[in-house]
C-alpha cells in the first residue's frame, strides 16, 4: 500500500478532504482536514475515516492507524 492509495481511499469517503499519509510498515499517520467534521465529537470524526480504511484495515495491510482530524477553521 502506498502513501497515494491510502489518500485516495480517504479523500473518496470524506468530501472536500485534505489528507496527509505517512506509512511506517503498515502504520498509517494521517492528519485530515474536512467541513465533514463540523459538529462532529472526536469519536466520530475517527469513525468517518476508520470506515474509508475498512478494507485495508480488516486485509491486514494497515495494522494501526494514527489520525489528528480537523474542521479547516481548527487547522493549526
Amino acid at each position: 500500500m502506498q502513501v497515494e492509495d491510502v489518500k485516495a481511499l480517504v479523500q473518496g469517503a470524506i468530501a472536500d478532504s485534505e489528507v496527509e499519509v505517512t506509512l511506517e510498515g503498515n502504520h498509517a499517520h494521517l492528519v485530515v482536514v474536512s467541513n465533514a467534521f463540523e459538529g462532529l465529537n472526536a469519536v466520530k470524526r475517527q469513525q468517518l475515516v476508520y470506515a474509508s480504511l475498512q478494507e485495508v484495515i480488516a486485509s491486514g495491510v494497515i495494522h494501526a492507524v494514527h489520525m489528528k482530524t480537523y474542521t479547516p477553521a481548527e487547522k493549526p
